[in-house]
């Protein structure tokens, strides 16, 4: 009775000897004949590749390769290749198989009708209708699914934003004919009635600022069409305060009353004060220390609090600022400041006070406007060189200007921290009228222009640009503080700052003393090849001149970059090429573009 028990036991050994003697080892899988997007979601496709590496038995991996085919065929239809010729080889080496997929992707499948549309309400809405009309693949392209699903999701999402909350699709079919490499789209939203703004409900975690100052940032009235952008600007604003440290809107459509949507916004309230403290060393100003204070909330009114004092051994500045919020005419503040500022070095003794009073607009999600009056007094003595040395008796300089002045601020990037698309820059308008608060008539203009142009995945070039000019007739009465400068990390790298304009002999060498005017100009390219890490070469060149024409300097040089989570940081290596102080000068600067 035993017997056919033992005979099944050898049986089964005899059978687990032979699989075991048939296992292989899944090699390398090559795929030839595609494009790199295609080969790529053809790899992921396979199981063969999952096994790479694997010992399987024959029968499976007799299994796995007759699956190739099918994967790959069905990995090539999302990019509209419906007949593909699959060739698959196997090749056997050191008890391991290598399979070679030859690939030949055939014609594609065209979109032959498409049939795009919203009924109702919404078919009028012209926003909409721009995005049925840029609607792709279009008729003639080739139906490629990744375009089909973008489009279709942007036209469901668009109805939302826009209020169409109770649209949905009324047709959403796409046949496909092989035989005449052919796709017919037919998809039709039922758009449903738009939307209106319901009220806005503030719920503060705990109170902080008044919740009538928060409604001001409520720029419609309840009633108006629905729009996401609404509450996007809304975020913005709220952003921009500083007040808080989280955020949320969320608009009901599910408890709108009469179409009216409700919107909640919960906010957090931000850490009331921030300190910060750090240390400082300029070859000018030589070792210091920084130290201030930010109250981002002072009462329920929503003042802000600033005082910054930085201190060093030749150089030093205090700050004091005090903003009110500003909502009347555009997001903005009342900003209130006063700034003295002492700095004595081998070349210069000067000391300033300076009073400012602004108010400050957010003309639209670009462009920012500040108009200001400034109440400027300075003192300033250069350490010239006489006949018999330095002089002995201090001859100071004074001047007091008081003046109006106009700021366009101007940034459309895709992003504010590590731009790779669109332009920003400023312009700055100022002028004192003699015996009118100011100690001389002279009228300024200064503009900065930068702009960003991303190449390939990896490489951006960046062009930048800088122009200022004076009217007066009395540039000696003109403070230093009202003068134009070039050279250095921001102006000319390959020149030490303020190095390249007009400038005086002193005991320590020529030191700058400004100019009527300034122009700059750079043209730099970073490329990033291990992450975040890179490198950038560069040109730049300008002048601060007096005259008409600027005597100009350029610089050339190289940098490594870092893509840091606050911006770039930039270490640069710098030649100037037109008789500089220094053979090489070495920058460093952190923080964002913007």
């Amino acid at each position: 009775m035993r017997l056919p028990h033992r005979i099944l036991a050898i049986a089964a050994l005899c059978l687990f000897a032979a699989g075991t003697a048939r296992a292989v080892e899944v090699g390398t899988v090559e795929i030839l004949g595609l494009d790199e997007e295609m080969t790529q979601n053809v790899r992921v496709s396979l199981s063969l590749v999952e096994a790479a590496g694997q010992d399987l038995s024959g029968r499976r991996m007799a299994y796995l390769v007759r699956e190739v085919e099918d994967e790959t065929r069905e990995a090539l239809e999302p990019f509209g290749f419906y007949s593909p010729t699959i060739e698959v080889e196997r090749s056997r080496a050191n008890g391991s198989v290598s399979v070679t997929v030859r690939v030949d992707p055939g014609e594609p499948v065209r979109v032959r009708n498409s049939d795009i549309a919203i009924l109702g309400e919404g078919g009028s809405d012209r926003y909409l209708q721009a995005d049925v009309d840029e609607f792709i693949p279009s008729p003639g392209a080739i139906f490629n699914h990744a375009d089909y699903e973008a489009s279709k999701i942007r036209i469901s999402r668009r109805l939302t934003e826009r209020g169409y909350f109770d649209a949905d699709f009324s047709s959403r079919r796409v046949e496909v004919t092989r035989a005449e490499q052919a796709a017919d789209i037919e998809l039709v939203w039922t758009s449903g009635d738009r939307y209106d703004m319901g009220p806005t409900i503030f719920e503060q975690e705990r109170t902080i600022v008044g919740d009538d100052l928060l409604e001001n940032l409520v720029y419609w009235e309840e009633g108006e069409y629905y729009h996401q952008g609404r509450l996007d600007r809304l975020r913005t604003s709220l952003t921009r305060l500083d007040y808080f440290g989280n955020i949320e809107i969320t608009p009901d459509p599910a408890n709108a009353v009469d179409k009216r949507v409700p919107v909640t916004v919960r906010l957090t309230p931000a850490k009331r004060s921030i300190y910060t403290a750090g240390l400082s060393y300029g070859t000018d100003s030589g070792a210091g220390v920084r130290l201030g204070v930010e109250r981002r909330y002072v009462n329920l009114r929503g003042h802000k609090a600033l005082a910054q004092l930085d201190y060093a051994q030749k150089r030093k500045t205090l700050t004091l600022q005090y903003r009110i919020p500003a909502f009347a005419w555009r997001d903005g503040w009342y900003t209130f400041s006063a700034q003295a500022y002492d700095e004595q070095t081998d070349y210069i003794d000067t000391r300033r006070v300076e009073f400012v009073a602004s108010r400050s607009g957010q003309f639209n999600r670009y462009l920012n406007l500040v108009a200001s009056v400034h109440a400027l007094r300075e003192r300033w003595l250069y350490a010239e060189v006489g006949r018999d040395g330095l002089q002995e008796a201090p001859d100071y300089r004074y001047a007091t200007f008081t003046f109006p002045s106009l700021r366009a601020e101007y940034v459309n990037v895709d992003d504010r921290v590590f731009p790779r698309s669109g332009v920003g820059g400023s312009l700055t308008l100022r002028s004192g009228v003699e015996g009118a608060g100011s100690d001389a008539n002279f009228a300024q203009l200064h503009a900065r222009a930068s702009t960003f142009k991303g190449i390939g995945e990896n490489s951006r070039l960046i062009i930048r640009g800088e122009a200022g000019y004076t009217w007066t007739d009395a540039l000696v009465d003109l403070p230093p503080s009202l003068r134009f400068y070039a050279g250095g990390d921001r102006s000319i790298r390959g020149y030490e700052w303020r190095e390249v304009g007009p400038r005086i002999d002193t005991d320590e060498g020529r030191y700058a003393i400004g100019a009527k005017n300034v122009v700059t100009a750079s043209i730099e390219f970073e490329h990033y090849f291990l992450g975040p890490w890179g490198a950038a070469v560069f040109v730049d060149g300008g002048s601060a001149f007096d005259g008409t024409s600027p005597d100009w300097h350029t610089g050339v040089g190289i940098g490594a970059r870092w893509r840091s989570p606050v911006g770039p940081l930039k270490i640069d290596l710098a030649r100037g090429l037109d008789q500089p102080d220094s053979p090489f000068t070495v920058g460093l600067s952190i923080g964002a573009e913007f």
